[in-house]
């Protein structure tokens, strides 16, 4: 898939001229009608594409045809849709005489194509799961709405581990008379968990970028809520985008490696910010440079440890030639949100510096580890040499919402592991609100899994802080990968939600065999992941062991 990653920011937003079921009387029966068309694409995708199109055929009589663009491959895939359109008479297969590079193109090619009413946008590597087309077509009908949306599930293959996009959009049925009445529908920048009317789109001109032209969603959702369409949301699962990490190639969202792909973004994010600003949409356009510090800026922020030099010095030229553009406004909203405040270092620094503050700060949840600077009349500011970026809305936000740190260090043992945890002050606010104890939880990074839940107490451990220590059951964990949650609580009951910052150097983070009852032996690797939270893989028995030992083999031989 070649989209961006979601964020995990919540919505608030509550809007709407009327809101309830959409699937009225006249809107079930017209779902029944034919009325849909899908466009799926696909390059050089015969595993999948297959699988694409019998997913759109599978919806029912609502969907009238099923157009398949070829981008002009070279595997085969042409050759089994024609066998597919051969037996079945709703799919027609449209290929391009030369490969475009992207998406937009093919997207183009199958709407100029359709005849129905209303269109969808399908992946060849993705699917549409049983009832998506019945569930929008009768809230775009029952509302009468040129545009609806429903929820879009993030699939990881081989795990089958998923993760809604955007969930909080899609809570309940509403409807929106026109888009500003919930901003944070320019979050939403998927084309695919949608169903448009086909004359809306033409009527107003809206086709992607054509060509090799990454993040084309981003830009054709603005030119759609430029349009200001009266939109339907459902909370219905609507389509279903499968994540192959391990893929030969990398979907562009995830081959995020050279500089390129941040300038595509960038400039993806300022055709969205000028389209809807050209149109008189201030408010959205003002959301869109919000959305980008909230949610690009923290996501590449997370990663640059992982580049070399050139990259970063790159991404941080380009990234400060970017936000030299915002204005007072912009930086008005929010003025503490962890995005705004990486951008804010970013701006006022000519090269790189606090890379592993900034990464921290751009977790989620963020973390704000020290040095907590203050001026020489004690206003908190972000270090020393930076007093120009302030850092006083922290002395009034609740302390739910701050940018807690914990520390966090597993220890393996002979014969079981301890977990080391130390909460960190923040310019007096956490000791104004007197934690108590921390929840302790460790997630499957497979299927989200919970173990090992456990509550221990928080005692003060100097001026600075607040420490912990438990033992952890490795046993129980059992075999696989296990990323640590925390929840702190205070004593008027309120709790924040956060993530342990893992301890490096002086051998913390090594790979230790533990003896254990159950299975003879466990192999402990505590490991910091790209956003420096902890995390731990376990492999259970001598066999576990040995698959370890042979892929570490394998890798360094290749």
């Amino acid at each position: 898939m070649r989209r961006p990653e979601p964020s995990d920011t919540p919505d608030t937003a509550r809007t709407a001229d009327t809101a309830g079921p959409a699937r009225t009387a006249g809107g079930a029966e017209s779902a029944r009608a034919a009325q849909v068309g899908v466009v799926v694409i696909g390059y050089n995708d015969r595993a999948h594409v297959a699988d694409a199109v019998r997913s759109a055929l599978a919806q029912g009589p609502a969907v009238a045809e099923v157009v398949a663009v070829d981008d002009c491959s070279t595997d085969g895939s042409a050759e089994l849709l024609e066998r597919l359109a051969a037996a079945e008479p709703r799919l027609r297969v449209v290929r391009l005489d030369e490969n475009s590079g992207g998406c937009g193109s093919p997207r183009n090619a199958g709407t100029d194509a359709l005849t129905t009413p209303y269109v969808m946008f399908l992946d060849s590597d993705d699917v549409l799961p049983p009832g998506a087309v019945d569930a929008l077509l009768a809230a775009a009908t029952g509302a009468r709405a040129e545009v609806a949306s429903g929820l879009c599930v993030r699939r990881e293959l081989p795990s089958g581990r998923e993760q809604p996009w955007q969930e909080p959009l899609y809570t309940a049925h509403s409807v929106l008379a026109r888009p500003t009445q919930r901003p944070r529908l320019v979050h939403d920048t998927l084309c695919v968990n949608k169903l448009y009317r086909t004359d809306f789109l033409r009527e107003h001109g809206i086709r992607f970028p054509e060509g090799r032209f990454l993040y084309e969603d981003i830009v054709f959702t603005a030119r759609v809520l430029a349009a200001g369409p009266r939109l339907a949301l459902v909370p219905d699962r609507v389509y279903v985008w499968h994540v192959r990490r391990s893929a030969e190639q990398l979907s562009l969202s995830l081959d995020r490696e050279h500089i390129d792909n941040w300038k595509a973004r960038v400039e993806a994010c300022t055709l969205a910010y000028d389209i809807l600003l050209g149109a008189g949409q201030k408010e959205l356009a003002r959301a869109v440079r919000a959305k980008f510090l909230d949610h690009e800026v923290r996501m590449y922020t997370r990663e640059l440890g992982l580049r070399d030099a050139h990259y970063r010095r790159a991404w941080w030229a380009h990234t400060r030639e970017y936000l030299a553009r915002y204005d007072a406004a912009d930086w008005e909203l929010n003025p503490s949100a962890p995005g705004r405040l990486v951008a804010r270092v970013v701006l006022e620094s000519p090269e790189p510096r606090d890379l592993p503050r900034l990464r921290e700060l751009a977790a989620r949840p963020a973390r704000l580890l020290p040095p907590y600077a203050r001026t020489p009349d004690g206003v908190p500011v972000w270090s020393d040499d930076l007093t120009q970026i302030t850092l006083t809305p922290f002395l009034t936000r609740p302390v739910s919402v701050l940018p807690l740190a914990v520390d966090a260090e597993l220890q393996p043992r002979a014969r079981g592991a301890h977990l080391l945890l130390r909460l960190h002050e923040l310019y007096g606010r956490v000791a104004e609100a007197d934690p108590r104890e921390v929840e302790v939880t460790w997630h499957s990074r497979s299927d989200d899994r919970v173990r090992g839940r456990a509550t221990v107490p928080l005692t003060e451990a100097g001026a600075s802080g607040w420490s912990a220590e438990l033992p952890v059951d490795l046993a129980a964990l059992g075999a696989g990968t296990w990323d640590l949650r925390l929840s702190v609580r205070f004593a008027d009951g309120a709790q924040r939600d956060v993530t342990a910052h893992a301890l490096t150097g002086a051998g913390r983070l090594r790979r230790r065999a533990v003896a254990s009852a159950r299975y003879g032996v466990l192999l402990v690797q505590p490991y910091a992941t790209h956003s420096g939270t902890l995390a731990v893989r376990v492999a259970t028995g001598v066999r576990g062991v040995v698959q370890v030992a042979r892929g570490r083999l394998r890798r360094l031989f290749h």
